[in-house]
């Protein structure tokens, strides 16, 4: 097989991965389905990621490694600490918002309890998340650093920036209540909603962090 069409078929059932999983949650998701969405023979998916939990690790790791390496980039550029964190801001906003599947998947692995404590891809996901936020953490400091910040609560703005994205997405149906507006609409969610919350948590970090 051609490495390229290796690749493209890797790619394709990374995607199918994703939906199914953000569907129906890593329990619900056989590894059949897996492979008969996909168009592939279990052997198929077997060869190329080893098992279903290395599937799952594979789709986070794909859409983790993006965000992080953007992490990075702002957070080396030559700019104020300021213009730093609101980029970050606005790119987690808008890969949460084009990404619902993948987000499901995170915040199901990270708040399912599953019997005898946290699974191997849990842990893989909380060491994910976690490494992106601190990139974040290190913005926030180096801001305090120079004086551009208040001495703010680091660690509570960075729960305060990820637990009001993450609760909009993925508490849709009760965010649609409180925003008054349809967020299981995905034209809504961008147009409407996301314009919105980046509105917001400007005007927020605005506050709290600048002297």
């Amino acid at each position: 097989m051609a490495e390229k069409e290796k690749i493209d078929k890797k790619e394709h059932l990374l995607n199918v991965a994703e939906r199914v999983f953000g569907e129906l949650g890593y329990d619900g998701a056989s590894t059949r389905l897996l492979a008969q969405e996909a168009g592939m023979n279990m052997a198929m998916l077997n060869y190329y990621f080893g098992s279903k939990d290395g599937l799952l690790k594979a789709v986070v790791e794909r859409r983790m490694a993006s965000t992080r390496k953007s992490f990075e980039e702002i957070a080396l550029q030559d700019i104020s600490s300021w213009d730093k964190i609101t980029q970050v801001v606005q790119l987690y906003v808008s890969k949460v918002a084009t990404s619902k599947y993948f987000h499901k998947i995170i915040f199901r692995e990270i708040s399912v309890l599953r019997p005898g404590g946290t699974s191997e891809v849990t842990d893989f996901v909380l060491e994910n998340l976690y490494a992106n936020t601190m990139h974040v953490q290190q913005i926030l400091e180096e801001g305090i650093k120079k004086g551009e910040f208040r001495p703010v609560d680091v660690e509570m703005t960075i729960a305060s920036i990820f637990g009001t994205v993450n609760y909009l997405i993925n508490s849709r149906r009760l965010a649609s209540k409180i925003l008054n507006m349809d967020l299981l609409d995905d034209q809504v969610l961008q147009e409407e909603m996301k314009p919105r919350l980046l509105a917001y948590l400007h005007d927020s970090l605005k506050t709290h962090l600048l002297k």
